[in-house]
């Protein structure tokens, strides 16, 4: 296949997938749609390869990814860090859900060796994945070497639709009480004009080029200054390293917010830089990848305890979430949402807010009021689970193989 057709197949697919988000107004996902038609597309005539092909190899994915994460976090400040812990104890709380449940309950039904191997890929990402897959493979338990695999390539089916479902129900009680002029949600006594203030008083300042005439400030003095933000995030990252493992992403992350707030980086900067829509399409594309390791065979031998695993799962985050969401005074749904993102994190939390956004309304002050209440915890949720605590379970857990 040539590169060329193979690009215009995979983008079709993401070009369906946001059709379908649009028609259905994000009830379905165009992750999920996107997913499933790369799934037929894999079972049928993709060569494995077809996303390498099109252009985007692993190592064009993982400069996409540091750009990302490092754009991701201009849109956050110190300040909103700092408030987000109750979403970080929420995000903990949904996954000591699903370990609390698929040990107290899966465990019986299962067997403990196959809930070991499949609560840190249920939790987080490829990395932990692959520690469970290595370690099964290690033991001499070939089936749990694969189950590590798919139950982190097929979590996603169960997340992305139910977070759609939450963060649409959560964006529809958030306009309801910004239209009535008061924002005052329980736990939360900012009014509406407070959050107005807020939004208007965010426009980007670049502190530290205030005398930079703005013809200099181009699109490669944009990406020089953003790659250099994601660049001293590795470098932090490797130094740290024989002292405490921290993941470079989650460095990218704080690294943003902290150029953003001195004045180092604008807010969206990749985004000004005319780059962003082909950042997250070579992202999401490097996603989908992992699809062709779940072959219809592989999908048979281990459907019962995939399925089974991911719905105990479920229901020990919604349980979990449910009850720290309200001794915190977070909602259901904004708390169920959080602790959903440990089924795929990023980039799918942020296409996944932002597609409901769009769907509940066109006012632009409405949308930013949506953003500053639904992204930043989705986007923390995420990182907290899927980059920080996956990893830590997996290396526990495995030791127990």
């Amino acid at each position: 296949m040539s590169q060329m057709l193979a690009l215009v197949i995979v983008v079709l697919i993401l070009l369906i997938g946001d059709w379908v988000a649009v028609r259905t107004k994000a009830w379905v996902p165009s992750i999920f749609i996107s997913a499933v038609l790369f799934l037929i597309g894999y079972w049928t005539f993709f060569p494995k390869e077809i996303v390498s092909v099109a252009g985007i190899p692993p190592v064009v994915a993982t400069m996409l990814m540091y750009l990302l994460i490092t754009n991701m976090g201009t849109l956050l400040s110190l300040k909103e860090l700092k408030e987000q812990w109750k979403t970080i104890v929420i995000a903990l709380s949904g996954i000591l859900g699903i370990i609390a449940l698929l040990f107290g309950i899966g465990t019986f039904i299962y067997g403990f060796e196959t809930i070991v191997v499949a609560i840190p890929p249920l939790v987080g990402g490829v990395v932990s994945a692959l520690i469970m897959s290595e370690g099964a493979k290690e033991a001499g338990l070939a089936s749990l070497s694969v189950f590590a695999i798919v139950i982190y390539v097929m979590q996603g089916f169960a997340g992305y639709p139910l977070t759609s479902i939450m963060l649409k129900k959560e964006g529809k009680r958030l306009l309801t009480q910004y239209r009535k002029g008061d924002m005052a949600v329980k736990g939360q006594p900012e009014a509406a004009a407070e959050v107005a203030a807020s939004v208007e008083s965010a426009k980007p300042e670049l502190k530290l080029f205030k005398k930079l005439p703005e013809k200099y400030n181009t699109e490669y003095f944009k990406f020089f200054r953003l790659a250099l933000v994601s660049f001293l995030a590795y470098l932090v990252s490797t130094l740290l390293a024989p002292i405490v493992s921290i993941s470079p992403f989650v460095l990218c992350l704080l690294f943003g917010i902290i150029a953003k707030s001195i004045g180092f980086l604008e807010k969206q900067v990749l985004q000004k830089a005319n780059a962003f829509g082909f950042a997250l399409m070579g992202l999401m594309l490097f996603v989908f990848d992992g699809l062709k390791q779940a072959t219809p065979s592989m999908m048979l031998e281990i459907i019962y305890p995939l399925v089974g695993t991911i719905v105990i799962g479920v229901i020990g985050m919604y349980i979990f979430s449910f009850i720290a969401g309200k001794i915190l005074k977070v909602s259901k749904e904004m708390a169920f949402a959080v602790s959903l993102t440990a089924l795929y994190g990023f980039p799918a939390d942020y296409i996944i807010t932002n597609e409901v956004i769009k769907s509940l309304t066109i006012d632009e002050k409405e949308k930013e009021m949506l953003t500053s209440r639904m992204l930043p915890p989705m986007l923390v949720g995420g990182f907290i689970t899927v980059t920080i605590v996956s990893v830590i379970l997996a290396g526990i857990f495995v030791k127990f193989l």
